[in-house]
């Protein structure tokens, strides 16, 4: 089964300036993003997996990287998000 993570419901989002700053109100925590890692925060409040998210990520900033690369930094990207408690299994 593939694994697919969704925002947890106690966190708010605000853009500011390109970056996004992600206020989790249980844990009191502040999480900086940049604009890739906003966009794929947003679509984070449906329930995406780390292939979902990455072409998304590769049709909206025409990436140059490999898919492969980014599906690897996806990856990181949804663990360090789920280490800071900001995201949750949805399945």
């Amino acid at each position: 089964m593939i694994t697919q993570f969704i925002q947890k419901g106690t966190c708010e989002a605000t853009e500011l300036d390109g970056e996004w700053v992600i206020l989790d109100t249980n844990q009191f925590t502040v999480t900086k993003l940049n604009e890739v890692g906003g966009f794929c925060w947003v679509m984070l409040q449906k329930a995406q997996t780390a292939e979902t998210l990455t072409q998304s990520v590769v049709e909206k900033f025409s990436v140059s990287e490999s898919q492969d690369q980014v599906k690897k930094d996806m990856e990181e990207f949804l663990k360090n998000l789920d280490q800071c408690g900001l995201i949750q299994h949805a399945n």
